[in-house]
């Protein structure tokens, strides 16, 4: 099964997608925002041609842990996107995404001029392999015993 994960912004929204043992994510493209229905219709139509069966939204949080403007904004994003889809729909913390995608991409020798504009999809891949190794290390290891 598919993830498609979300790091919803004021001016754009970036995508990311898992491969099909969700053990990586990959960018898969960064909208304009145009509106909250428009958009979450884009997302909804991503999300059927690549038969998704989970989507994750980054929703960031102030110190007391409650959702700050940007994560209500995402909260209200997602509330859209299940009028659109009847995909499960799971808003996860996405704490620092840009500034970790901004980093790896530096460390991973990308020249200033490529990373220049936008990191919205690379944060998207930060919020899914966070969200990927997460629950994998929730899942209890399976044992292969030979009788």
């Amino acid at each position: 099964m598919r993830i498609l994960a979300i790091d919803h912004g004021e001016k754009r929204i970036g995508v990311a997608i898992s491969d099909l043992t969700q053990t990586i994510a990959s960018p898969l493209k960064a909208l304009q925002h145009i509106s909250r229905q428009i958009d979450a219709a884009q997302v909804a139509e991503l999300a059927a041609q690549n038969e998704v069966e989970l989507i994750v939204i980054g929703q960031s949080y102030d110190e007391e842990g409650q959702p700050n403007l940007a994560g209500r904004r995402a909260a209200r994003f997602a509330e859209e996107l299940k009028n659109q889809t009847n995909l499960p729909i799971k808003l996860v913390d996405e704490a620092f995404s840009t500034q970790i995608a901004r980093a790896a991409r530096i460390e991973l020798g990308v020249s200033k001029k490529k990373r220049a504009g936008h990191q919205d999809e690379f944060a998207a891949v930060v919020i899914l392999q966070n969200y990927l190794e997460t629950q994998r290390n929730l899942k209890p290891p399976t044992l292969n015993l030979k009788p």
